[in-house]
């Protein structure tokens, strides 16, 4: 188990991982990888998460990394420090934890809901160590029709606020990703940001997340004015000039915006793609090198667009 919060923000190294998490969140533009792209290969047993910042900088030249919670495999303090040594030897940011599995924050019962705050500290307190500048966490719980749930948005607001709290020695943000279901709602999500109010609780708008039926570029633009990040999702098909929207549209929607910062790739390529109302259908079985390469022409596609509009290649 790691040190607490208290015992850990004495440290010398709290004082390091403060002023490389301020560096995440500086104004200039850079690209970061969310490493739930790479998650075919990594479920196909090709790389673990203390792989990842020398895949970075060897395999794909980005400079920062979004880690996925449960990709870590056990995260005792050597192995925290393992992982914070390899991004410092590949020179690589760590720039958020994407926060899966740890409770619904939205739960109708208050308990629930609390203890799933609670659940979130562990990732305030890694997060901090490694440098990142925030976790991102989901919406969930409530009722399956969020649109009649009335009290959604204070019930969230009350477990957020407790997370706020606990981070705020850290100076960690908490940001919360249009995720699917209520969270991809841009109008509820934007009502909780006002409910907050903190500087430091914001959004990851991701490209891909919305409902059905929802104009993704009206709602990004909603999402915008509150976001401590971007999750650039793209969808890839052959032929490999095709994405399943508009990337370039909504790039310039969160430019227009004034954001700056990191810009998160989130990608897939596959050899089929979703057809609307229809489950996704699979690609044929590849082998594991076939779906690396596949999970990396994903992230270069993204990578390659995202160089000819927001981060000049030199």
């Amino acid at each position: 188990m790691i040190q607490t919060r208290r015992r850990f923000l004495s440290t010398p190294l709290a004082a390091a991982a403060t002023a490389t998490a301020a560096a995440a969140q500086s104004p200039k533009d850079d690209i970061s990888l969310a490493s739930w792209s790479l998650v075919r290969s990594f479920r196909a047993g090709k790389w673990k998460n203390l792989d990842l910042p020398r895949i970075l900088r060897e395999e794909l030249g980005i400079n920062g990394l979004e880690y996925v919670n449960t990709f870590f495999e056990n995260p005792t303090m050597r192995y925290l420090q393992q992982l914070k040594q390899n991004c410092t030897d590949h020179g690589v940011t760590s720039v958020l934890i994407m926060v899966d599995g740890e409770g619904d924050t939205a739960a109708l019962d208050r308990q629930e809901r609390m203890q799933a705050a609670v659940a979130h500290r562990k990732w305030v307190d890694i997060a901090h160590y490694l440098g990142c500048h925030a976790i991102r966490c989901n919406m969930r719980g409530g009722r399956k029709e969020w649109k009649q749930d009335a009290d959604l948005v204070s019930r969230a607001a009350e477990a957020f606020q407790d997370l706020l709290d606990y981070s705020e020695d850290s100076g960690l943000n908490i940001v919360i990703e249009n995720h699917g279901g209520a969270s991809s709602d841009a109008d509820l999500l934007a009502s909780l940001m006002k409910k907050v109010g903190n500087p430091r609780f914001g959004t990851l708008p991701d490209f891909g997340n919305f409902n059905e039926g929802d104009d993704r570029y009206e709602a990004t633009r909603k999402l915008m004015p509150y976001a401590l990040g971007v999750s650039v999702k793209a969808a890839w098909t052959p032929p490999d000039t095709h994405s399943a929207w508009d990337l370039k549209r909504l790039i310039e929607i969160a430019r227009q915006s004034g954001y700056h910062g990191f810009w998160g790739i989130e990608s897939s390529y596959r050899l089929t793609s979703r057809r609307s109302g229809q489950r996704r259908r699979t690609d044929p079985q590849l082998s594991v090198e076939q779906t690396w390469e596949h999970d990396k022409k994903g992230v270069m596609l993204t990578k390659a667009v995202l160089e000819s509009t927001v981060v000049k290649k030199s």
